[in-house]
C-alpha cells in the first residue's frame, strides 16, 4: 500500500462503524475456522525449535527428527532465487513485443534483487515444509517530489506528474515520481487469513496482519487513533515471552482486500470502527495482491492444509521415548563393585585398587593368607552390565527401524540424504536418484508455481504502474520517443528538400545536377530509428487485452542447478545451428530462392531452445540480410576477353551502321527539300507567264 490513502469517488461513502463491525466478525469467524490448524502449527514450530523444555537431562532428551527432515528437504525443494523469463506469446518477428518482453524481464530481475526475493522465498519454503502453507504480499511504492512549474494538465501524465498537495501560491501543485519499486512482503503463517472456501477460486477476501509502531500508525492513519477502543484495541501481547517482546508498543492492523465489494479495508484488531475504506490501489487481473499460497497437503473439502509432521508424529514420539530410554540405560553403564567391609586388612587394599585415579598395577596386601582364603578374585562382585548393553542395542535397532519408517512415510530416500552403500553400482544409484525424487517433485513444482505467480503479479504492477523513464533506467535500454523520431524524420526531409533545391538551381544555371545522395545520418541515430519507440512499448504494456507476452519461471531455476545439463543444452544448440548452416549453405548456392525458407526454419528451431533466446535477435537480423541479398537481382557476370573483343567489334559495326543510316536520312531529307524548292520555282514561273499573257487585256 502507498503511504497516502486512496480516496473513494464522490458518492461512495461507507459507514466506518458498520464496516468495522462486519469485518471484526469476519476476522473472528476465519480465526475460529483456522484455530485447530493454528494450534497445531504452533506446537510443530516449538518442536522444530526444541522449545518445549530444558533438553539437558536424559529424561527430557528428544531425537530432532523434524529438524533433520526439514533440513534435508529445504535445499531439495528450493535452493536459489527464481529466474524470470518473459517471452512473446507468439514467437515471431514482433519488434515492439520483443522489446517489451526484454524491458519487463530486466525490470523483474532487478525487482527480485531489490526486494530480496530469495530471502522471502526461503521463509515461504520453511512455512511450506513445517505448516504446509506459505504466503507473500506485494505492494507498489513510489516516492514523489513536489515541483512548481508551468505544465499543462494534459502534459503532466506523460511527464510522470500527478496532482497532489498545494502549490506555493496556495493552488494545487504537481508531484513528480522520483523512485518506483515493487515490495514483496513475507507474511507469517499466523498473520494471513482468507474466507473459508473449498477452492482458492472461491475465496472472496484475503487479509494480513500488519504490526505498526505508533509513528507508523499515526503517519498512515492520522485520524485513526481516536477510533481505537479504550480497552487496548489493536494490541496483541502474544502467548509467550518472545511474542510479547516483539509486539510491545505496536498496534496490529488488518489489511483486507474484498473481491465481492471491490474495496480494501484497514481495521485495527479489536477496534469497533474501521480505520479506512478505499478503492484497491492496484488493478490486478486476479484482484488479490497475493498469489495462491504455497499449499502442502490439501483435501478437496477445504483449504485447511495438513502439515507433513502430522503423518509421522507418532513415530517421532516413539523415537523420542526410545531415545530417552537409551540415554537412561547409557547412564547405567558404570562399573559398580561390591567388596566386603569391616575387614581391616583386606578392604583398604581392594578400595585402593578400585579407585579411578589409581593407575598403579601392583597393590600390596598385608594379610595375603586372609585374601587367598576368601577366594582371591571372588573377594569382589560386579553388576552384570552386559545385560544393560543388550537392552541398549535392542533399543537402538528398534529406533533405527522407526527412523526408516519415517523416511518411508515422508519419501526421503537414502539417495536424497546422500546415504548410499559402496557396494551399489552406478546404475543402481542412478535409478534410485531418478525414482527417489519423484515425491519431492510435487513440492518443487508447487514452490516453482508460487514463485511464478509472485513474479507474474510483480510484472503486472510494473506494466501498469512504472513510468517509461523508470522502465528504461532500470533495464538499461534507451528507446526513442515518438517526438524524437518525428524530429529526425523532419531533419531528413529538410535535407532532401535542400538537395532538390540545389539541383534545381544547378539546372537554372546550366550546370549538371549533382547525383542524388541519401541523407547523412549518424550510425547511432540510424540504430535509434530502427528501434520501436518507448510510447509504442508502454502502450502495449498498459493494454491488458493485447499484451503480447507471458511471464514464466524456468522450471529448474529454483532448485540446485545441474551444470552438466546446462552444458548439454548449449552443446545441443550449437550442434543444431552448426549442422543446419552446413546443409543450408550448399542448398543456398544451388537455389537462392530457398534462403528465406531456411532462415525461418533456423529461427523456428532456435526459438525452441532456451539457450538460443539471447541469439534470437541476432539471428533475425542476419537472416533478414541473407534473405534480402538472395532475393535481390544479381548483376550480370563480367565478360571474358573474347566477349569484350566481340562486344567492341559489334559496337563499331553498330556505330558505322548508325552513321550510315544517319547519312541516308540526311540525303533523303536534302533530296526532298530540293524537290520541294523545284516545285515552288516551277509554280512561280507558271504564275509569271500567266500574268504576262493576261496583261494586254487589263490594259
Amino acid at each position: 500500500m502507498d503511504d497516502e490513502a486512496t480516496t473513494l469517488p464522490a458518492g461512495d461513502q461507507y459507514d466506518l462503524a458498520k464496516v468495522g463491525a462486519h469485518w471484526q466478525q469476519e476476522i473472528e469467524r476465519a480465526q475460529r475456522y483456522f484455530k485447530s490448524w493454528l494450534d497445531r502449527c504452533t506446537k510443530i514450530e516449538k518442536i522444530y525449535l526444541q522449545q518445549q523444555a530444558d533438553q539437558t537431562s536424559a529424561a527430557k532428551r528428544r531425537f530432532p527428527m523434524l529438524w533433520a527432515n526439514t533440513s534435508v528437504l529445504q535445499p531439495a525443494v528450493y535452493a536459489r532465487v527464481p529466474q524470470p523469463v518473459v517471452e512473446r506469446r507468439f514467437k515471431d518477428s514482433q519488434p515492439v513485443a520483443r522489446m517489451a518482453s526484454e524491458l519487463v524481464e530486466r525490470n523483474l530481475a532487478f525487482t527480485a534483487d531489490d526486494a530480496d526475493l530469495d530471502s522471502v522465498m526461503r521463509a515461504v519454503r520453511d512455512d511450506f515444509l513445517l505448516c504446509a502453507r506459505g504466503t507473500v504480499w506485494l505492494r507498489y511504492e513510489a516516492d514523489f517530489e513536489p515541483i512548481d512549474m508551468g505544465v499543462e494538465p494534459s502534459d503532466a501524465a506523460s511527464a510522470g506528474l500527478q496532482s497532489g498537495g498545494m502549490g506555493d501560491d496556495g493552488g494545487p501543485g504537481l508531484e513528480q515520481i522520483t523512485d518506483e519499486r515493487v515490495c514483496m512482503d513475507y507474511v507469517h503463517w499466523s498473520d494471513f487469513l482468507h474466507s473459508p472456501a473449498r477452492r482458492w477460486k472461491d475465496v472472496t477476501w484475503v487479509a494480513r496482519r500488519v504490526p505498526m509502531t505508533d509513528d507508523e500508525f499515526d503517519k498512515r492513519f492520522p485520524e485513526g487513533r481516536a477510533n481505537l477502543a479504550a480497552n487496548g484495541a489493536g494490541s496483541n501481547h502474544g502467548t509467550n515471552q518472545t511474542e510479547r517482546a516483539q509486539n510491545e508498543g505496536k498496534t496490529n492492523v488488518w489489511e483486507i482486500w474484498c473481491k465481492t465489494e471491490d474495496y480494501t479495508v484497514w481495521i485495527a484488531e479489536g477496534a469497533p470502527v474501521a480505520l479506512e475504506v478505499s478503492e484497491p490501489p492496484l488493478k490486478l487481473t486476479r484482484f488479490f495482491p497475493c498469489p495462491r499460497p504455497a499449499f502442502g497437503t490439501l483435501s478437496t473439502g477445504s483449504l485447511i492444509p495438513v502439515p507433513d509432521y502430522v503423518y509421522y508424529q507418532q513415530q517421532c514420539d516413539e523415537i523420542d521415548t526410545l531415545t530417552r530410554r537409551i540415554n537412561k540405560l547409557t547412564d547405567q553403564l558404570r562399573l559398580k563393585v561390591f567388596y566386603p567391609s569391616g575387614d581391616g586388612s583386606v578392604s583398604p587394599a581392594i578400595e585402593k585398587a578400585m579407585r579411578p585415579e589409581n593407575d598403579t598395577v601392583m597393590v600390596p596386601i598385608p594379610e595375603w593368607a586372609a585374601f587367598t582364603d576368601k577366594g582371591g578374585s571372588n573377594a569382589i562382585v560386579t553388576l552384570p552390565i552386559d545385560q544393560v548393553q543388550k537392552v541398549i542395542v535392542a533399543c537402538i535397532e528398534v529406533r533405527k527401524q522407526l527412523v526408516e519408517d519415517v523416511y518411508q512415510i515422508t519419501g526421503i530416500s537414502d539417495i536424497v540424504r546422500g546415504d548410499t552403500q559402496a557396494s551399489e553400482t552406478a546404475t543402481a544409484q542412478r535409478i534410485k536418484s531418478q525414482w527417489g525424487s519423484i515425491r519431492i517433485r510435487d513440492r518443487q513444482a508447487e514452490l516453482a508455481r508460487f514463485a511464478r505467480d509472485v513474479v507474474n503479479i510483480a510484472g503486472e504492477i510494473i506494466c501498469d504502474q512504472f513510468q517509461p523513464e523508470t522502465l528504461m533506467l532500470v533495464s538499461g535500454i534507451q528507446l526513442p520517443t515518438e517526438a524524437q523520431k518525428q524530429q529526425v524524420q523532419m531533419q531528413m526531409q529538410q535535407q532532401q528538400m535542400m538537395a532538390q533545391q540545389a539541383a534545381a538551381r544547378a539546372q537554372q544555371m546550366g550546370q549538371p545536377a549533382p547525383p542524388p545522395q541519401p541523407p547523412q545520418i549518424p550510425p547511432e541515430i540510424q540504430k535509434m530509428m530502427e528501434q520501436p519507440t518507448i510510447d509504442e512499448v508502454v502502450q502495449l504494456l498498459r493494454n491488458d487485452s493485447v499484451r503480447g507476452f507471458r511471464i514464466d519461471i524456468e522450471t529448474d531455476s529454483t532448485i540446485e542447478p545441474d551444470e552438466d545439463a546446462e552444458k548439454q543444452r548449449r552443446m545441443e544448440f550449437v550442434e543444431m545451428v552448426g549442422g543446419f548452416m552446413q546443409q543450408a549453405g550448399a542448398i543456398a548456392q544451388q537455389t537462392p530462392m530457398l534462403v528465406p525458407v531456411m532462415v525461418e526454419t533456423l529461427l523456428f528451431a532456435a526459438r525452441g531452445f532456451r539457450a538460443g533466446r539471447q541469439l534470437e535477435n541476432t539471428l533475425e537480423q542476419v537472416g533478414a540480410q541473407l534473405s534480402q541479398a538472395a532475393t535481390a537481382p544479381k548483376p550480370p557476370p563480367e565478360p571474358t576477353p573474347e566477349q569484350m573483343i566481340n562486344l567492341k567489334t559489334a559496337q563499331v559495326k553498330a556505330g558505322a551502321e548508325e552513321k550510315k543510316a544517319q547519312l541516308s536520312v540526311a540525303q533523303a531529307q536534302i533530296e526532298h527539300q530540293t524537290t520541294v524548292e523545284q516545285a515552288r520555282s516551277d509554280m512561280a514561273a507558271q504564275a509569271l507567264q500567266q500574268f504576262q499573257q493576261q496583261r494586254p487585256a487589263y490594259q
